[in-house]
């Protein structure tokens, strides 16, 4: 079978934490920017586990709950080659986070509120499909 050249995408996995009126929560990191909670799944790791490990190692954040399946799916060209985005909806246990390199400020944004902030393209992408209606 030939080769398909250009077929990587690195895959990451990211927490949709829905919040009251069609909100839902991002991560600031120290670039400024603006990103759904999560990152890059490790080989052989299941999605929902990844979201997990994710979470606590980036805001010290304990996780009640991951979907089990994916409610988005983007792929986004990032710094380093397209990254294969899959956002599961997630509950989480409280708020009270640790402050981390990839994570210095979390919120709750409207999709309005979340334009009017620098965002990774993801989470631009990200906007282009939210339907808060979808998530009742």
């Amino acid at each position: 079978m030939p080769q398909i050249s250009n077929a990587y995408y690195r895959t990451s996995v990211k927490a949709l934490v829905l919040g009251e009126d069609g909100t839902f929560l991002l991560a600031k990191a120290e670039s400024g920017k603006w990103d759904l909670p999560g990152g890059g799944l490790d080989w052989g790791e299941e999605p929902q586990d990844g979201i997990v490990r994710e979470i606590r190692e980036e805001m010290g954040l304990e996780t009640l709950f991951v979907a089990e399946h994916p409610s988005y799916f983007l792929a986004c060209l990032a710094k380093l080659g397209w990254v294969n985005n899959v956002l599961y909806i997630t509950q989480l246990k409280h708020l009270d986070f640790v402050p981390s390199d990839e994570c210095i400020e979390i919120r709750f944004f409207s999709i309005d509120d979340a334009k009017k902030v620098p965002l990774f393209s993801n989470v631009k992408k990200f906007l282009e499909l939210y339907n808060p209606n979808n998530h009742n």
